[in-house]
């Protein structure tokens, strides 16, 4: 999982290169190196290269370190208070970061300080080498720092705010997932404690805190990935939802504004979600602007005459953002059927229907943000499935004027 989780945010790093995606990404990648050194194949082949059984424990512990230290400061660069004073996150930063790579140097000497013979035993190696005063040393060391990092970083997560609801839900949850990890050092440090006193009848609690730090981890990836996940799947939703309105003002105008053949087809999507939903966006506009000549005011003033007359009461009042959703559908539907019919009529001299003389009628929404646009076609592309808009397609010409 996190190599997988690692992969699929490197390819997103390779889009946007962020210090925070890029913290991320080492994150999980280093989080996969540590659960393969730590795996019985890896941890006996650090032991075999290097002559010492236990060898092991101390990259799988570093790493450990690390990636927790990474995502503590992960938690810095996401809070935007301290995003403000750059300064101080920088000052902030390095504080940490001094800690953590202190906290670090002083477990690999004390590891190498340790005498460390005999068989390995990897969960309770924590128990096992307790007695030996650098071991103890070293444990000390690595369970304040783990402590330090989980306990800051829970602390950090809580006291963020941000305005996005799905990544202040991956913050909670990115919390809930440090105090998991903190239960390895709440069972370990009694084990650890009594096992230097000679005592061990809680070697098996401390085993039990590695079962806390793999459902922290596992709630962190999902910390680290849910609210992309979410923007995956409302991306694809999107896309499918978007469909009825291409298919209207592309495909029904003129294949040829759609980016590729490919995007004709592209319905089931897996990869670069945002790019095809992005160019979709473009392509309907680009269709829009290609009907703009055929647009009648005619369908938009009978959407709304219907609206206000009520003429079916089947259908709840539209608001305000629907209502004018609704009227560019109309257009836009008018506009096809303005186009089909003169193609029909056109002598076949050139290739495209001549566009009518006058000037444009404006559309509603034309003066939408280009971050709004979005929205606003989706909205658009539900109201082709209103009733409202086949009642008003069937009003005949000039019925929703004031004058009709």
């Amino acid at each position: 999982m996190a190599l997988a989780l690692g992969c699929w945010k490197g390819l997103a790093l390779l889009r946007d290169a962020t210090p925070t995606l890029a913290l991320t990404v080492t994150m999980q990648l280093g989080g996969s190196l540590v659960y393969v050194m730590a795996s019985p194949v890896g941890y006996r082949t650090l032991g075999g290269v290097t002559g010492q059984p236990s060898f092991a424990t101390l990259p799988v512990y570093i790493g450990i370190l690390v990636c927790f230290a990474m995502g503590h400061i992960i938690t810095l660069l996401w809070d935007p208070q301290l995003r403000q004073k750059p300064s101080g996150l920088r000052h902030t930063v390095i504080a940490w970061s001094t800690c953590y790579v202190s906290g670090a140097s002083l477990m690999i000497l004390f590891f190498q300080l340790a005498d460390l013979s005999g068989p390995a035993d990897p969960l309770r190696f924590n128990t096992v080498f307790a007695e030996d005063p650098m071991v103890l040393s070293f444990l000390t060391v690595f369970l304040a720092t783990l402590t330090s990092g989980t306990l800051n970083t829970w602390r950090q997560c809580r006291t963020v705010k941000l305005d996005d609801p799905q990544i202040q839900l991956a913050l909670r949850t990115f919390a809930l997932a440090m105090l998991c990890v903190f239960g390895y050092v709440v069972c370990s440090a009694p084990a650890i404690a009594l096992a230097a006193m000679g005592n061990h009848s809680l070697d098996s609690v401390g085993v039990f805190g590695s079962t806390c730090g793999c459902i922290g981890t596992l709630i962190l990836y999902y910390g680290l990935s849910g609210a992309a996940v979410v923007a995956w799947r409302r991306e694809r939703r999107d896309f499918k939802a978007l469909q009825p309105l291409w298919e209207l003002v592309v495909a029904g105008v003129d294949q040829g504004l759609a980016f590729s053949v490919s995007s004709i087809h592209s319905r089931r999507l897996t990869m670069n979600v945002t790019f095809q939903l992005h160019r979709r966006v473009i392509e309907i506009l680009d269709g829009i602007r290609a009907l703009r000549p055929w647009v009648s005011p005619t369908p938009m003033e009978t959407v709304r005459y219907l609206q206000k007359r009520a003429a079916h009461p089947s259908w709840p009042p539209l608001s305000a953002q629907d209502l004018e959703a609704a009227a560019t559908a109309a257009a836009l539907c008018g506009a096809v059927q303005r186009l089909h019919t003169s193609g029909q009529e056109h002598d076949g001299q050139s290739s495209r229907p001549k566009p009518p003389g006058g000037p444009l009628i404006p559309l509603p929404g034309d003066d939408t943000p280009a971050a709004e646009e979005r929205d606003r076609l989706l909205r658009v592309s539900k109201a082709l499935s209103h009733p409202i808009l086949s009642e008003a397609l069937r009003q005949p010409a000039g019925a929703g004027s004031p004058k009709g």
